[in-house]
């Protein structure tokens, strides 16, 4: 591993120490630095773990956390530990193989302490797992000279002899995070195709502090990463040293942030963004390319069904040193629209071509210079429904000082992983009372921990099931990590009336300030519960800590085993998915926020109706950065009200798939006191984005999608699933880039009045708009 590459590690993850306000009754001073010695192993290891998996048909002996060092791997170098490791992915009869398409009750982590691990086939990931090596030394795995596999991690298989069949449906692909290795392909001869990655992935997924070490050799076949479908999904923190690709891929939408790429032929080989169901847009935030012939080598031109290529891309705050052709598009765009771009904030150092087409032709001229914001695609302003087509510079957002970095770029802070805490600066959950069975009320057990312990320790949530039957208020000052996703599963009737919504979690009081991080966990309700709001946000960063109230790689899962095509009150999961209120600041990073459309743990993930009312609503005055989705609530899935100083990744949403019957926003009603969107005849379908008097919201990516009229898709064709799905008063002040849109009549609508006409925007699979501002 190069020296830079372990210094970029190292800073990201020290970095994570952090100061804490607020204190439990355990303590009468705040938990500080890390004590953990450079010697000492990442706490992961020491930890006593008890976690349990609540819903397994026999929970007792299930193993969740897994050394592989425990089934037989060595980490010497030398033996061949392939054999150990799968075994130590794959014991206890876990969800894969390609008989299993999907299952929550079979949750592990595969922990590798620092070491170096010769394989020399593949290591195949099974479903809902997160393969973690040690924070502070992080652990290579070695590709042997002789290696036999499609990649050195692969998360989701391609069966033998099985014409294309893979373990996982590619957009069902859902949970699994890789965290701090090192792939090292170099043994593998430069000439051989080798791939470190293989992530085919979807929601609720991360790569973080990952390097892939490859060939430098002239003409090498070493690829860092390889995903060719999926529905993502976010990865950040990432290194690709070498290789004819960094990374290649194709997904219907992610959000990358933090990647560095240097030395390859191809930093990024954009394949497609809509493949077999799959979608429309990449996101690249913070992007460092060193030493490569191309950063983006973009397939473009496809503009119907029949012809995928890139629908939009998306990239802000890059720099580019010393690559010949920055961005390059496989066919020149001939004055209409053929793949959107936008590049924003991208410094480039001895770049000669920054946007180029394959043959030789520039369209932008590079050099040693900045681009502020610059376009290709169709622009549009105001209420003015007339596309214009733009090659060259666009409007640029006005970014408030609070949502940058020193540097001005957007911020942007690493999943906590506490690498230099001991294992004693932690306290165990369950060790104090708390059961995590799914059936005992772990009410009381879990908010005397909170009060006793936040920001005295930082509190581990053993794997397990944590049935709550009223509010838990986390203090701000608590520092909250979960093991392999734990569950705090709402139910009883404190959460039975919509007209009384009642906080699940209420995450820092009214108008407090402090730290307060949230990581691993999912939030669930046992229903009928229509008055829960899962998460009430409310605490807000303390001067000077960007991002100290935060929410890293946590998920919102909605579901039950409620048959689709039927409205069935007792499907009734939520009144509200996260409210950020107006006191509160947010980093969300890969939050995903479902209402499930099918059932991940029957044999077929039979189609489900679960009805929540509403998805992320926020009237924080900021700064908020949201990068995450929120999918199929009745009414919205983003809502801004008197919001202020957002930035958003790439939002992706979809609207019910049961609507309009029951149409929005039955089962539930409009609430005025939470500035619900009207409804009528017209519009009678859940909104992907509202905004109202909001201001300084930046949209950097999204897609609003509308694949069904009553679970039917014969409206797919003609683009009339839905009439209007994004909304903005005339009273914001709000832009939007590379927005793409699936089956609605219009993409972007102003005080509830089409605008931008989604037939002016053909994209492939999707229509995309490149920018919109007021």
């Amino acid at each position: 591993m190069s020296c830079y590459s372990k210094s970029l590690l190292l800073s990201a993850l020290l970095a994570l120490s952090t100061l804490v306000s607020g204190l439990g009754t355990s303590c009468s001073a705040p938990l500080g630095s890390g004590t953990a010695a450079p010697s000492d192993p990442y706490w992961l290891q020491t930890v006593k773990h008890q976690g349990t998996s609540a819903f397994n048909s026999d929970p007792s002996s299930y193993q969740v956390f897994r050394n592989v060092k425990d089934f037989g791997a060595k980490g010497d170098g030398i033996t061949d530990d392939t054999t150990a490791i799968n075994s130590a992915m794959s014991s206890g009869g876990r969800c894969g193989g390609g008989s299993c398409n999907s299952s929550t009750v079979t949750p592990a982590i595969v922990y590798f302490p620092a070491g170096t691990y010769l394989v020399s086939s593949a290591i195949d990931t099974y479903y809902y797992t997160q393969m973690i090596g040690d924070a502070k030394k992080p652990p290579t795995l070695l590709a042997s000279s002789s290696f036999n596999g499609f990649a050195v991690i692969d998360a989701d298989p391609y069966i033998p002899n099985g014409w294309g069949a893979q373990w996982f449906s590619n957009q069902n692909n859902f949970y699994r995070s890789i965290r701090n290795l090192i792939i090292d392909l170099r043994q593998i001869p430069a000439s051989t195709s080798a791939i470190g990655l293989h992530w085919q992935v979807s929601q609720a997924t991360s790569l973080i502090n990952i390097v892939v070490e490859m060939s430098t050799a002239s003409n090498n076949n070493h690829h860092g990463m390889f995903m060719e479908n999926g529905s993502g999904g976010f990865m950040g923190d990432i290194i690709f040293n070498g290789g004819k690709y960094g990374i290649q891929v194709g997904n219907q939408q992610f959000t990358v942030r933090n990647l560095t790429v240097n030395n390859a032929a191809t930093a990024v080989s954009g394949i497609w963004n809509w493949g077999s169901h799959t979608l429309p847009g990449f996101t690249f935030q913070g992007v460092t390319i060193n030493n490569c012939q191309v950063g983006f080598d973009l397939a473009t031109g496809g503009t119907t069904t029949s012809n995928q290529t890139v629908g939009s891309e998306a990239i802000i705050d890059a720099v580019i040193t010393n690559t010949p052709i920055f961005v390059r598009s496989s066919v020149a765009s001939n004055g209409q629209l053929a793949g959107s771009l936008v590049l924003n904030n991208i410094k480039l150092s001895n770049v000669p071509t920054a946007v180029g087409v394959a043959g030789g032709t520039t369209v932008l001229a590079g050099g040693t210079t900045t681009i502020a914001s610059w376009g290709q695609g169709n622009v549009y302003s105001g209420t003015g429904g007339s596309k214009n087509f733009v090659q060259g510079n666009i409007v640029s957002a006005n970014k408030p000082s609070v949502l940058l970095d020193s540097a001005g770029r957007i911020f942007g802070k690493a999943h906590p992983q506490y690498a230099s805490y001991a294992a004693s600066q932690f306290i165990s959950i369950k060790s104090q009372g708390a059961k995590g069975d799914g059936h005992t009320d772990d009410t009381a057990a879990i908010q005397n921990v909170l009060d006793e312990y936040a920001g005295c320790k930082i509190i581990f949530f053993d794997a397990g099931t944590y049935y709550v039957t009223d509010t838990i208020t986390i203090p701000a000052g608590a520092q909250i990590i979960g093991e392999a996703w734990s569950v705090i599963m709402a139910g009883g009737s404190a959460f039975s009336d919509q007209k009384n919504p009642r906080a699940v979690i209420q995450a820092g009081a009214a108008n407090s300030q402090g730290v307060l991080e949230i990581s691993d966990m999912v939030f669930t309700t046992a229903g009928p519960t229509p008055g829960a709001i899962m998460i009430e946000w409310n605490v807000h960063d303390p001067s000077g800590q960007q991002a100290a109230a935060g929410m890293w790689d946590s998920h919102i899962r909605l579901y039950s085993q409620c048959p689709s095509g039927s409205v069935n009150t007792a499907c009734q999961a939520t009144f509200l998915g996260i409210y950020l209120t107006s006191g509160s600041s947010a980093y969300l990073e890969g939050t995903w926020v479902w209402t499930a459309d099918h059932d991940l743990d029957t044999p077929g993930s039979s189609d489900i109706s679960i009805f929540t009312g509403r998805g992320i609503l926020s009237e924080s005055q900021g700064p908020v950065w949201l990068i995450g989705t929120s999918e199929h609530a009745a009414l919205y899935q983003y809502s801004l009200v008197n919001a202020q100083n957002h930035y958003i990744g790439f939002a992706q949403t979809e609207t019910p798939y049961y609507q309009p019957s029951p149409a929005a926003p039955a089962p539930y009603s409009t609430a005025s006191s939470y500035n619900d969107p009207t409804f009528s005849s017209s519009i009678n379908m859940a909104w992907g984005m509202y905004i109202q008097s909001s201001n300084n919201i930046i949209i950097f990516g999204a897609g609003f999608y509308s694949f069904f009229q009553n679970y039917s898709q014969t409206c797919l064709t003609t683009n009339t699933c839905q009439a209007q799905i994004f909304n903005i008063d005339s009273a914001s002040n709000v832009i939007a880039y590379s927005v793409s849109t699936i089956a609605t009549t219009y993409q972007l609508s102003v005080s509830q009045n089409g605008v931008i006409r989604s037939s002016d925007n053909a994209d492939g699979f999707q229509e995309t708009f490149t920018a919109w501002s007021k």
